[in-house]
């Protein structure tokens, strides 16, 4: 059996500024080795990248996007990376523990209401018109400003801000990719998108989820369907594939992987991810 290897993982600093505050924002060109790390690695928090200048790519998942001017890139706690720079890089990279706004809004399924987070159907990052970027520059220079003179209710501030920030970038995805905007509508479908996070490897069906949300089968559909565009089943699939991925970056092998997904056998496994894919697990591999 191959020993996995360990993926180099970037948690938040919390007292960086003296009293707690779990939120920070950064200038891309400064925060090279955090932000530009060309390893493969992983955040145990949430991050909005925002690209001023510069190209490359970054690989978010197995998933390759390109960087260019007027792209944001969404970044979900887990999520394995490695970043390709071409050209020098310009932007901002705002990031955040969830307690930052669940404390605040009391709400533990905050997070899953917007659409680019917790993503697997749908792409993580969007370009956007030259316009719309400078609004957002401006929220962001609005929090810069505030961490310049940090005071007793700085945090109240920034939060402040940054719910208007994730509500405009929410309304503009959905429009991009058309899905749902809306945050408040079927809870159900935020606590679906939540119990998959946590539990794909055991419950693995449409059934497993119905009876934890106590709803039918066809109104789990329905709903996932209006979100997201996919079945409930799709978007367990998805998850599925998303986490075997991350499990290939850190070289354990297919058969290991295999049993841990609940998966008969290797060959079961490998059509499944074949399905999904167009190649096979160790294809894959090579292909890192």
């Amino acid at each position: 059996m191959v020993t996995a290897a360990q993926i180099k993982t970037y948690h938040f600093l919390p007292h960086k500024y003296g009293a707690e505050l779990l939120l920070d924002l950064g200038r891309i060109e400064t925060l090279k080795n955090y932000v530009l790390d060309r390893t493969v690695h992983q955040l145990s928090f949430y991050e909005i990248v925002f690209i001023e200048e510069g190209s490359g790519t970054l690989s978010l998942n197995g998933t390759i996007m390109s960087i260019t001017p007027e792209t944001i890139i969404f970044i979900s706690p887990g999520q394995v990376r490695r970043w390709e720079i071409e050209e020098k890089i310009k932007g901002y990279t705002l990031f955040f523990e969830k307690d930052f706004l669940h404390l605040f809004f009391s709400d533990e399924l905050f997070l899953y209401r917007f659409q680019y987070f917790h993503q697997y159907s749908h792409p993580a990052d969007m370009k956007i018109d030259q316009a719309s970027f400078g609004k957002y520059l401006e929220l962001l220079r609005e929090i810069e400003r505030e961490f310049r003179q940090i005071q007793n209710d700085s945090n109240h501030l920034i939060r402040s801000v940054l719910y208007q920030l994730l509500i405009i970038l929410n309304r503009y995805y959905a429009g991009i990719y058309k899905v749902q905007r809306d945050t408040y509508i079927h809870a159900d479908f935020y606590r679906f998108r939540s119990l998959l996070e946590k539990k794909f490897l055991e419950d693995q069906t449409v059934e497993d989820y119905t009876k934890m949300l106590n709803v039918s089968s066809g109104f789990l559909n329905k709903i996932c369907r209006q979100f997201s565009g996919l079945s409930a089943q799709q978007m367990i699939h998805h998850k599925l594939i998303s986490e075997i991925k991350k499990a290939l970056h850190q070289n354990k092998s297919a058969k290991e992987i295999c049993y841990e997904f609940g998966f008969s056998d290797p060959s079961n496994f490998n059509r499944f991810f074949k399905k999904f894919t167009h190649t096979t697990p160790l294809q894959y591999r090579k292909n890192i």
